[in-house]
Formats: C-alpha cells, structure tokens, sequence
C-alpha cells in the first residue's frame, strides 16, 4: 500500500470512529492507528529518509568541527600559558582555530544548503506525483462515471419503453 492510501484509510478511521459527547475528540484503536502509522512511516520513499540522514550528518558534523574548533581552543590556551613569551605561537594557534571554526561553518552551511536543495528536489518531485497520480484518478473516475450514466440512461430508457408498452396495451383493451 502506499502512503497516500494509508492517510486516506487512516482519515476514514477517524471520520467512522466513535465521537466524544460535547466534544470535538473521537476514540479510536490506538493498536490499528499504530500499524497504520508504522506502515507510512516504511513506504515514504527513500529519498524522504536519506534527506533526513543528510540533515542529521550535518548536524553530527557541525558538532564534531565545533568539539574541534574548542578543542584547539583549549590547546593553544594551553600553549600561551606554556609559552607566554613567545607571543607568534599564540597568536598563529587563535587564527588556526579561527580557520577551523570558519571553515567547519562554511562546510555546514554548504551541507545545509545542500540538504535543504534535495529535500526541495524530493518534495518537488512529489508534489508533481501527486498532481498526476490525482489527475489520473479523476479521469479514471470520470470516465467511470460517464459509462455508469449511459449505463443508467440506457436502463431507463428501456424501462420507460416498457411502461408505454404496458400502458399502450392497457388502452387497447377497452
């Protein structure tokens, strides 16, 4: 089943459940609304998941080059206090770091941007999915509706030419 069918089924649960009195709520089946849920949840498609991997790294990442950037911090404090009157070390360990905090910052935000362009790509795509798998639909449906028309014109059509008939032969008895 894919999602869209889920959400529908699950929005037919909800529209069919029993309601609370006075109250906008309804009660429904946790365990059947769980397995619906869980059952979305595996048939988004990969591309939703590997996004959310992508965000989830850049965040792993961005904490990672910040441990770093504070970790040379803490080195090239250490250093000036070693080596107070050799003031070049120092000042070469603070831009040193600066370049890491920097450079892990730009690398985020091109990871960032990047993630946030495929989602974008991702959710794009599935919103043109969604247009034509519903313009589908409503042909589909459309067209079913249009037989079942002719269908119910041509039955009536039939049923009224037997009444005339009846009522013809009804006439002719007098």
């Amino acid at each position: 089943m894919d999602a869209i069918k889920l959400l529908e089924y699950l929005r037919e649960i909800l529209d069919t459940s029993a309601k609370v009195p006075m109250t906008a709520k309804v009660v429904v089946d946790k365990k059947e609304v769980m397995e619906i849920v869980h059952k979305i949840l595996k048939s988004l498609p990969d591309e939703l998941k590997k996004a959310q991997w992508v965000v989830e790294e850049k965040e792993r990442i961005l904490s990672e080059a910040i441990q770093e950037a504070e970790n040379l911090k803490k080195e090239s404090l250490s250093l000036l206090k070693k080596q107070i009157e050799n003031h070049d070390i120092t000042k070469e360990a603070n831009m040193r770091s600066e370049e890491i905090i920097s450079s892990a910052q730009r690398s985020a935000k091109d990871i960032r941007l990047g993630a946030r362009d495929y989602a974008s790509e991702i959710l794009n795509q599935l919103d043109r999915e969604l247009t034509d798998k519903s313009k589908q639909m409503l042909l589909s449906l459309k067209n079913d509706m249009q037989g079942f028309l002719a269908d119910l014109e041509s039955d009536i059509n039939i049923r009224t030419d037997l009444i005339r008939k009846n009522i013809k032969e009804l006439r002719d008895m007098k």
